[in-house]
């Protein structure tokens, strides 16, 4: 679905990601882990093609799109969901939504089945304010965003960050969901080990910009945790 080959990515003259090589397999969740400041989110921005500069190939189900500007992969099948969410304060749920509509391909601006079937809560106050919402139904409207360009692959940076915890099982869930009942390959930036090793099929550990082990799921034990996360 996905391959990077020996990606390299800089932020101006600093040298971040070293010699990335990955397979994302079709319809599969693959989790990424490691410490903070280990290059995940600087991954998934090279996935996107908001870095500076990047070194090496990158490709969309045998396309090469390493050259494409952002905007181009949104309309190939990339959707990105920030760390942050980045929802719009001032606009509606709507206009959040309507957003990410403008990356379709088809050039469909509404508001797609998967979203309605997904977001009940959304779709009842779809006037009220993004600002005014709570950080777990932000997060949903930040997910319900990326989901209206009709993406092939979705990448999440770390969605569960700053959730209240009654909200953080709900947002597992509807990852799982979107993963296993609408059958959308899912890269999850994670902390959370637990939640990754229920949800994923395979694992990436990185480490100082580098992969230092990948496989997987089942793979990913204790000791490749403690090695790699522990503090």
């Amino acid at each position: 679905m996905l391959a990077l080959h020996d990606i390299d990515s800089f932020y101006g003259r600093s040298h971040v990601l070293h010699g990335i090589s990955l397979n994302v397999r079709e319809g599969a969740i693959t989790t990424v882990l490691g410490r903070n400041g280990t290059g995940k989110t600087t991954l998934l921005k090279t996935i996107m093609g908001l870095i500076d500069r990047v070194r090496g190939r990158l490709e969309l189900q045998g396309r090469e799109i390493g050259a494409e500007p952002a905007y181009r992969r949104a309309r190939l099948g990339i959707a990105y969901v920030p760390q942050g969410r980045e929802i719009i304060a001032d606009f509606s749920i709507r206009e959040n939504i309507l957003m990410g509509a403008f990356a379709r391909a088809d050039g469909r601006r509404a508001i797609p089945d998967v979203i309605r079937t997904l977001f009940p809560y959304l779709m009842e106050n779809l006037e009220r304010a993004g600002g005014l919402l709570s950080g777990g139904q932000q997060q949903q409207l930040a997910i319900a965003r990326a989901l209206a360009a009709g993406p092939k692959v979705l990448l999440l940076d770390e969605p569960t960050e700053g959730i209240q915890p009654n909200i953080v099982e709900e947002i597992e869930h509807l990852i799982t969901r979107l993963n296993k009942e609408f059958g959308l390959t899912v890269i999850l930036v994670e902390q959370n080990v637990m939640f990754a090793r229920r949800a994923a099929d395979a694992f990436v550990m990185m480490e100082k910009g580098r992969v230092v082990a990948n496989g997987p799921i089942d793979e990913l034990t204790d000791a490749v945790v403690h090695r790699h996360m522990a503090v």
